[in-house]
């Protein structure tokens, strides 16, 4: 699949089968992840893979627009590390979040992106799965086979793109 292609159709999924998402290709999508540029090459991030229908229940309660992780045979949490990186920890994630969204999605995966970071449910995260106060709880990601096909909409390039100054065409 192109990447492009991949970018371009990739939806954001809300609906999954009751399907388990196999070893492999969760690998692939951790894998992904991993190779995100980052930095300094410090790669400031940890991902914990959630898979335990208890666990994913009580995530998607305590998240007000993560209700559907409930659902989903997979939630990645994913981690920043401040020591690893001060300035970037919070951002250097977010790339490794784009690859594993688009490996899942080339996989015939579904995915939806969730934040975490700076809202009351950080704590919370941080004591159901046992994580170290010196990490950040950046985000989760829901992964599994999708129900639907969500239609996607985009601003046409003129609207988001100036040449030169802002507000400079072409």
């Amino acid at each position: 699949m192109d990447v492009l292609e991949a970018i371009r159709e990739r939806r954001s999924i809300r609906k999954y089968k009751d399907a388990p998402v196999e070893d492999d290709k969760l690998e692939k999508v951790l894998e992904a992840g991993r190779w995100a540029p980052s930095a300094s090459n410090k790669q400031p991030w940890h991902f914990i893979v959630v898979r335990d229908p208890g666990a994913r229940n009580t995530m998607a309660n305590q998240h007000t627009y993560g209700r559907f992780m409930a659902e989903s045979p997979v939630v990645i949490v994913v981690l920043g590390d401040p020591e690893s990186h001060p300035k970037y920890h919070l951002a250097d994630p977010h790339n490794a979040v784009q690859n594993m969204l688009l490996a899942a999605y080339a996989q015939g995966l579904g995915t939806c992106w969730m934040g975490v970071r700076d809202t009351s449910i950080e704590p919370k995260f941080k004591q159901l799965l046992d994580i170290p106060d010196k990490y950040r709880v950046i985000c989760c990601v829901s992964l599994g086979y999708s129900r639907t096909t969500p239609t996607k909409t985009r601003k046409p390039l003129e609207d988001i793109v100036s040449y030169g100054k802002y507000g400079q065409e072409k």
